[in-house]
């Protein structure tokens, strides 16, 4: 029998390494994995086997030889100094850190590469999902919704793209509260790069990056829906904001019922091709979301008891609505009634439509006050939108 020593400095527990091993064994998945560590009982004996008696068990040649030989612990030693160099943890199926959630669905990674808080990965969390290119009005609703559930303790879960997952991450950071990026590339590789800095803010407030492949890994089409089951299976539920007819958004959608996960969903424009998705999920039984209210009252009683726990230290923001906030002003409620969420409005054209009722300068002054207050975003070229 052969058994082979894993050498020191690691970002993976002792049977963590084996995992590891195994888990970068040509021609093992997830579910092959498990069923070995069950037959032998842990990860390690697996590697005390000779090679006939784990050629015995059905495995592939290829995967027999590279655990009997050793290659498989080498290539994982080998990743263990990557992931030290990159400030990285390694955490296994076996290991107590292992998000709780995500233990609970069919095909669980095998190992997790996370940089920032482990301690967030069991924290309770819902799934903020939606296409890249959102509309205004989606993208707004997605920062607004994720900054309400983040300040009451929700941890936001999303996968880092761009469109609405930025949208989600970013109104996370607004709120100061705590999200989780799930990666489609290696724990080192940021992808989009525009969302490096954003990477950097979600570590810095106590979130984590996470990812099940291997350091160095590019972003490959293949890898992201792959990707998307983590992300239903550590949340509570996934909230769609906007999604195509065909988008990968559908099968986060899939995963999530798949997995016996609650599935919500904002309401869209039906004229847009990007509200097909949360419409339809919503004709299928999804809960409407208009407030982040509506996603609190559906929560699992287990989830609401251990937010409820949780010490709250200010009050919560301004919460985002579909229907128009009525504390504004006069000269606010005027350009709040011409402005729209999924279309922007060019100042000439405010200024030309409130030539007869307000002055130039007090449409300025009243756009100012409206994007201090969240009510209004500003676009490039001088573009204005509803916030939601």
């Amino acid at each position: 029998m052969a058994n082979f020593a894993v050498a020191a400095p690691n970002p993976a527990s002792y049977q963590g390494n084996y995992w590891l091993a195994l888990a970068l064994t040509l021609g093992l998945g997830p579910t092959r994995i498990r069923k070995l560590i069950e037959y032998y009982g842990t990860a390690e004996r697996v590697f005390q086997a000779s090679l006939t008696e784990l050629e015995a068990t059905g495995m592939r040649a290829v995967s027999a030889q590279s655990i009997a030989t050793g290659k498989s612990l080498e290539l994982a030693q080998q990743e263990c100094e990557k992931a030290v160099e990159v400030r990285a943890r390694i955490i296994s199926l076996s290991d107590p850190e292992y998000p709780p959630r995500l233990k609970e669905i069919y095909d669980p990674p095998v190992v997790l590469f996370v940089k920032g808080s482990v301690e967030v990965l069991a924290q309770p969390g819902i799934a903020v999902v939606g296409t890249r290119h959102p509309t205004p009005y989606g993208s707004g609703m997605a920062e607004r919704l994720s900054t309400d559930l983040a300040a009451r303790g929700l941890v936001i879960i999303s996968g880092l793209a761009r469109g609405v997952d930025t949208a989600s991450h970013r109104g996370a950071v607004a709120a100061k509260g705590k999200t989780v990026a799930v990666l489609g590339t290696g724990i080192d590789v940021m992808y989009p790069k525009e969302n490096s800095r954003l990477a950097e803010q979600i570590v810095a407030l106590g979130g984590a990056l996470i990812t099940e492949f291997p350091v160095g890994t590019s972003p490959t089409p293949q890898n992201f829906p792959i990707r998307n089951r983590i992300i239903s299976g550590m949340s509570a539920g996934v909230l769609v904001v906007e999604a195509a007819e065909y988008s990968g958004t559908r099968i986060t959608s899939r995963c999530a019922l798949e997995q016996n996960r609650d599935v919500y969903a904002v309401p869209g424009n039906v004229t847009n091709k990007n509200s097909w998705g949360p419409n339809t999920l919503i004709k299928q039984g999804a809960k409407l979301v208009a407030t982040w209210e509506d996603v609190w009252e559906e929560l699992p009683t287990d989830v609401q008891e251990a937010l409820n726990s949780m010490p709250n230290e200010s009050p919560g923001p301004e919460t985002a609505s579909l229907f128009p906030d009525q504390a504004t002003s006069p000269h606010e409620k005027k350009i709040l009634k011409l402005l729209k969420a999924d279309e922007s409005t060019h100042i000439d054209q405010l200024v030309e439509l409130l030539e007869n009722e307000m002055s130039s300068s007090e449409i300025f002054a009243a756009l100012f006050e409206l994007e201090l207050n969240g009510k209004v975003r500003q676009l490039p070229g001088k573009n204005f939108v509803k916030s939601f």
